[in-house]
């Protein structure tokens, strides 16, 4: 039975690989300056660039979650060509996006009984999340039914890495990360807080160290302790940092055996969030 693989625009994949691993987005607002842009990967309302240049020059940016009626919208008419679908899409530890599926589902199982409709809640943000994405299209490809991909998706979730540093910590101020005296110090010392996402989702400070060199080593240190021997694979993210992420992979290179490297960029619905500057890696972990 033919079934789409569904996500939305925090999955901050590039364009190309949306297109060739076949993975359907949902768009998602964010609300600038209190104008509402839509935003879908290929940049069409708001390129990144121009995004991130407003906030440099001072303004703020805001996010709402996915209404149900959306949900309903974008699944209809997959369901009405006989497709099932499997929707992977931000953790419900980051948003509300997940419950708005839930019930998105329950309304279209009425008018489609005989269709199948998984709604996966992750532990996957931004580029996290596009790369979890990117391995999941290639297990799709491999001829798994919709049944067993959900349940590798289900065993396979919480493995994915996320380590990154933001550029601005006044942005994790805003969003209730830190207090304010927090980045304040922080700012003044160049302490970069090195963040990563639990289980459930859920952002949280693991470490400190000084400056973005000894930030970059510690994303490497976590890749050559934790990384998967069998998905060498990896992702870099960036938010606006082009030079960073160029350097970032290069020591890579040079430090590790792993040469599958793919640059991506956040887009305005996490970058509101993380600011200028937020600079990540995203790979697969050894399993328990």
């Amino acid at each position: 039975m033919s079934y789409t693989l569904v996500s939305d625009a925090t999955l901050d994949l590039p364009m190309e690989l949306i297109e060739t691993d076949h993975i359907e987005v949902i768009p998602m607002a964010f609300n600038l300056d209190n104008k509402e842009i839509v935003h879908y990967p290929d940049e069409r309302n708001m390129t990144l660039e121009d995004f991130y240049t407003a906030l440099k020059n001072g303004k703020t940016s805001s996010t709402s979650q996915i209404n149900p009626a959306v949900y309903v919208e974008f699944f209809t008419p997959y369901l009405e060509k006989g497709e099932d679908i499997i929707y992977i899409g931000l953790t419900s530890g980051l948003s509300g996006t997940y419950q708005s599926a839930l019930i998105a589902k329950d309304m279209l199982l009425e008018d489609f009984p005989e269709r199948k409709i998984y709604i996966i809640d992750t532990s996957c943000a931004s580029a996290g999340l596009g790369y979890f994405l990117h391995l999941t299209a290639k297990k799709k490809e491999e001829g798994l039914s919709i049944d067993e991909l959900k349940d590798w998706v289900l065993e396979n979730h919480k493995r994915v890495a996320h380590w990154f540093i933001v550029g601005d910590l006044f942005h994790l101020q805003r969003g209730g990360r830190l207090s304010f005296a927090e980045a304040m110090l922080g700012s003044a010392l160049k302490i970069k807080p090195i963040i990563s996402v639990n289980d459930e989702g859920k952002m949280f400070v693991e470490n400190k160290v000084r400056g973005i060199k000894k930030s970059m080593e510690y994303m490497i240190g976590k890749i050559i302790e934790d990384m998967d021997d069998e998905e060498r694979s990896l992702f870099i993210a960036h938010g606006d940092n082009e030079e960073a992420v160029l350097e970032l992979k290069e020591k890579i290179l040079e430090r590790t055996d792993v040469r599958d490297i793919t640059i991506t960029k956040i887009g305005p619905v996490i970058g509101s969030h993380t600011g200028p500057g937020m600079l990540a890696v995203l790979f697969m972990q050894k399993e328990a």
